[in-house]
């Protein structure tokens, strides 16, 4: 297998392959190696890269297989850890000046799953500033573009991570999701990015263990390879006290599911948000697809009244919790954005966080009892296509005027606010020139993931749009 075809090959299959020994950990290691010796100096994705650390594994791996040693599920290939993750003896940076020299001495817990499910590390992936925003650059490394236009931004705040999966530089990829991590990037780069019902994946190490707006969750080029790599990814720890008992193999099941009268709604906006006329053009040519599925689908919309309110404050307290104490140290190395989200944690009071919770509250029972007759919802996952890399968020849809710097979001945050899964799946292209990304947003009912997974396959076989790859990962 010629190594350009390889890095392409589906993470399963690449796995199947080691464990049979029909291809080599070390083979496969080098090929993602020279990928991103080849793409990632244009890309700046991989922001650490340990070649000479992940063949050693490799070759481990190796011989270990030869010896006729269990291995795991996810054994020989290749992960970049998205730079917010903590990784032992790895550079951690945060993409935070303040932390660029961070090296870790433990590993998060989602690492230490990944290793023992066979994985190796490549390196780190590139995040905004205390993934703050879904645009991503930062002062220590710079900016990541879109593989499909390089003046165009990837996404964020898993934009690294979503660039290399799109490139070939990784078979999949970790990522987080507040407001929109997995779900924007994996839109603006052609791949899939979910967002699992918080609980699935757990954290460790957090200083709230009990928080349920950010998750962690996969990234990959299939919904095949997606549910795999969450398979490794899910189930009960410990130390996280919100996690779900149901063990990630029920994630390593077939997708293929019947979806014959399975009534859905069509949403074009959400309840009124500005939509770009280019993401509304490419989705509206897709509704049939889940009608040839057997969907009944419905133009509907749930009533998410005083999601924005709920979402803006309890992300603030989170951003107090996490980095107040950088305010007085490190104020002149923040980033505004990040210095903006803090001091609107520290305006609010007990009965705004109480109104706050009470209202998330209430959007959880709507949706639940909106969920009772849909079993999906299908909306935008962006409200803009990729926009350009050297601006740092949007503040204009279709003429309406954005509030902040996260306000163009909307169409994920509402949807991390109920707390169902949801999922982006390639949807298409818009016709600019050159084409740029779009992809749907696919929600089910809390807990279902499964069911987010296996309408996002059926979805994605029928339209083969996640098949096309950009031209960058193919020249130098």
């Amino acid at each position: 297998m010629a190594s350009k075809d390889l890095v392409f090959q589906s993470a399963k299959k690449l796995a199947r392959l080691i464990r049979t020994r029909k291809l080599s950990a070390l083979e496969v290691m080098k090929a993602h190696i020279a990928q991103v010796e080849r793409v990632n100096p244009t890309m700046n994705a991989i922001v650490t890269f340990l070649p000479e650390q992940a063949l050693k594994e490799a070759r481990k791996l190796d011989a270990k297989i030869a010896r006729g040693a269990e291995v795991g599920p996810l054994a020989g290939l290749p992960i970049a850890y998205k730079d917010m993750i903590v990784t032992k003896g790895i550079r951690t940076t945060f993409g935070s000046p303040i932390y660029k020299d961070n090296v870790p001495e433990n590993d998060h817990l989602l690492v230490e799953r990944l290793k023992a499910a066979g994985a190796i590390t490549l390196g780190k992936t590139n995040t905004p500033e205390f993934a703050a925003g879904s645009q991503t650059f930062n002062k220590v490394f710079g900016a990541t573009p879109n593989p499909y236009d390089l003046t165009k931004t990837c996404g964020g705040s898993s934009g690294g991570a979503a660039a290399a999966v799109a490139c070939g530089m990784l078979p999949f990829a970790d990522g987080s999701d507040l407001g929109a991590s997995l779900r924007n990037p994996g839109n603006f780069c052609n791949v899939v990015g979910f967002r699992p019902t918080p609980g699935r994946t757990p954290y460790y190490p957090t200083g709230d263990a009990w928080a349920t707006l950010s998750v962690i969750g996969p990234i990959a080029r299939s919904v095949e390879d997606t549910a795999f790599l969450f398979s490794a990814m899910a189930g009960p720890d410990l130390r996280s006290p919100i996690s779900i008992t149901e063990p990630g193999s029920i994630f390593a099941k077939p997708l293929k599911r019947n979806f014959r009268k399975v009534r859905v709604a069509w949403s074009k906006n959400l309840g009124g948000l500005p939509v770009d006329k280019r993401v509304t053009a490419v989705l509206e040519k897709q509704r049939k697809v889940f009608e040839s599925l057997g969907c009944i689908v419905e133009e509907a919309e749930p009533d998410l009244s005083g999601a924005d309110e709920a979402f803006h404050v309890l992300r603030a307290v989170g951003f107090v919790q996490k980095y107040a104490p950088l305010l007085s140290s490190h104020r002149d190395q923040l980033k505004d954005t990040v210095i903006w989200n803090i001091e609107e944690g520290m305006k609010l009071d007990g009965p705004r966080i109480a109104r706050a919770q009470a209202i998330r509250s209430d959007v959880y029972r709507r949706m639940r009892e909106f969920m009772e007759r849909y079993e999906f919802l299908l909306l935008p996952v962006n409200q803009v296509v990729p926009f350009p890399v050297t601006q740092a968020y949007i503040d204009e849809i279709d003429g309406v005027k954005l509030g902040n710097y996260i306000d163009w979001m909307k169409s994920c945050y509402y949807i991390t606010v109920t707390s169902n899964p949801a999922i982006s799946v390639p949807a298409g292209f818009t016709d600019d020139n050159p084409a740029l990304p779009v992809g749907l947003q696919i929600v089910g009912r809390f807990r279902d993931d499964f069911g987010v997974l296996q309408l996002a396959h059926a979805f994605e076989q029928e339209t083969q749009v996640a098949l096309r790859r950009p031209q960058v990962a193919f020249e130098a």
